[in-house]
């Protein structure tokens, strides 16, 4: 059943809007072709602001006024967010700043990715649906398969044949149907998009579907909360395909929007320099007054080492661009060496084992840091989106070696004393 508080969808581009029966996608004026957003009775969700916080929904469904749906009948059965918001007191102090991380490797595959997986589902079954389909780098897919086989539903992935090999295991192990596309991320997204009209398939691709969003919103959600419906300084954010960002942006509006916080954060991007789209349309535009139709994302030619934020075009660049500049934020951009080193150095600190994408936003941190970009004593939240267990290959580069010894208790202690 569809959410009374749902009033329709909105194009981030052009701004003309829509019933739910009139655009599925996209916007569908042909000048246009910009990414909708779903739009609610934010007045009617404050009036009725008591449902969510006395709620006794776990995880995601406790913010239920601000879903597409109205009950939690087809959503799947494993717990997708409510994820740990941890404060690294030993960071806080090195660096001056007051940070926490959001630890989203918690959720059922691992990854950010189930937030916006298992709105998408659910919009699908509530039409009917039991064929779903993505286009991934290997996060949203294993996330969509996990998810898909927690209610019996057909799924099929589409990933760049390059894909680390613990996320296709992922998929496979989920009993999703797998096409590991010879091309990149881009050419799976197109090939995905071609295929699923063809045959009549629920396409939930990041930046095409606008229910994704409403899934990854929900981490403001549960920052604010743990906040005590208050919002930090900045939130750092690992930026790809821009979806994360846009559905990060999305939920502190709407927070601001139905009466629970009193202002929107500051939105850092962070981006690899070997994928950084975004970064350079921010630049191209900085302090020029423009408006979404004005804007052309830069194509890049994507080779970072994050895989799960390697794009060339991305897919909902012009929110991402529109999240910075709208709460006056800014972007960094970083080397691979930063991100991984970034791994080791969160992974040590604090006990959280991040993937490469997921050690991007602190890395970010501490770029802006040093470029005196954020004052001190900031309270700052950084995104950890994905598992380091989905890229062992990368958390090798440096872990470092064990020390080899032999069973002789005496070599060990030699070693010990420093002998």
């Amino acid at each position: 059943m569809i959410s009374e508080n749902l009033k329709g969808l909105k194009c981030l581009r052009c701004g003309k809007e829509y019933s739910l029966k009139q655009a599925r996608y996209l916007c569908t004026d042909e000048a246009c072709g910009g990414n909708l957003e779903a739009v609610y009775d934010y007045a009617r969700i404050e009036r009725n602001a008591n449902v969510i916080k006395n709620s006794r929904e776990k995880g995601i469904y406790r913010y239920l006024p601000f879903l597409p749906f109205a009950d939690t009948k087809l959503t799947p059965p494993l717990l997708v967010g409510g994820t740990p918001l941890v404060k690294s007191d030993k960071l806080s102090s090195r660096m001056g700043v007051e940070l926490f991380f959001k630890d989203d490797t918690r959720n059922p595959s691992a990854s950010f990715k189930d937030r916006a997986g298992a709105v998408a589902m659910t919009v699908a079954r509530e039409d009917g649906l039991n064929r779903i389909s993505c286009a991934s780098t290997g996060n949203a897919g294993s996330s969509l398969a996990c998810l898909a086989a927690s209610v019996g539903m057909n799924c099929m992935i589409f990933v760049p044949e390059k894909a680390p090999p613990a996320k296709i295991a992922q998929l496979l192990l989920f009993g999703a149907k797998v096409f590991a596309v010879r091309g990149t991320y881009d050419e799976a997204f197109d090939l995905c998009a071609e295929v699923s009209s063809e045959i009549n398939c629920f396409n939930r691709s990041t930046g095409l579907n606008p229910w994704t969003r409403e899934g990854k919103k929900t981490v403001s959600f549960e920052i604010a909360e743990d906040m005590g419906w208050d919002v930090p300084d900045y939130v750092f954010v690992p930026v790809g395909d821009g979806n994360i960002i846009s559905g990060v942006w999305k939920g502190f509006r709407e927070l601001f929007y139905a009466g629970f916080t009193q202002r929107i954060p500051k939105l850092i991007a962070v981006q690899s320099k070997n994928s950084d789209s975004v970064h350079k349309t921010l630049e191209k535009y900085k302090g020029k007054d423009v408006s979404p139709k004005e804007i052309e994302l830069v194509k890049v030619n994507a080779t970072t080492i994050a895989d799960s934020i390697s794009v060339d075009l991305p897919r909902d660049g012009l929110a991402a661009v529109r999240a910075v500049r709208e709460t006056d934020g800014f972007s960094v951009e970083i080397s691979d060496d930063e991100i991984l080193a970034s791994i080791k150095e969160i992974a040590s600190n604090t006990g959280l084992f991040p993937e490469p994408a997921g050690a991007t936003a602190y890395a970010g941190l501490k770029k802006a840091l040093e470029d005196r970009k954020v004052p001190l004593k900031s309270r700052i939240v950084c995104l950890v989106t994905g598992s380091g267990l989905k890229d062992i290959n990368s958390a090798l580069k440096v872990a470092g070696k064990p020390i080899s010894v032999s069973t002789d208790k005496s070599e060990t202690l030699k070693i010990l004393s420093g002998k």
